[in-house]
């Protein structure tokens, strides 16, 4: 997604190009026709702009942040796991755990101490 938000306005420059040289084509039709071949190609300029820093980027960006969220939930059952592994107690193993996440979403130990002798 981030790729395309970065052609876009790329697009919109070809749009405007392709714009300005099918213009030529109407320059002995009077300046009503060449006005309005001249705002197509420059709505096409917009939309390219528009779409790429507008829209497609940002949610490219948002996309991403969700992406990253995502894998610092399997970062943390990985740290988890390598630790039982590695022959640490069950107690320490979660702690491992615990502190792969990131500080604003993570419990505290007593928190999340007593909902793991709850279960």
């Amino acid at each position: 997604m981030n790729k395309v938000a970065d052609a876009l306005p790329g697009l919109g420059i070809v749009a405007a190009v392709l714009g300005i040289v099918i213009t030529m084509n109407f320059l002995s039709e009077g300046p009503e026709r060449i006005g309005l071949s001249v705002a197509a190609a420059l709505v096409g300029t917009f939309l390219g702009i528009f779409m790429g820093y507008g829209f497609v980027g940002p949610l490219s960006i948002a996309m991403e942040h969700s992406a990253r969220y995502e894998l610092k939930a399997y970062d943390c059952i990985k740290s988890s796991i390598v630790a039982t592994l590695s022959g640490q107690a069950p107690q320490m193993a979660i702690e491992f755990g615990r502190k792969a996440l990131p500080t604003d979403k993570r419990p505290g130990f007593q928190e999340l101490n007593d909902h793991v002798r709850s279960k």
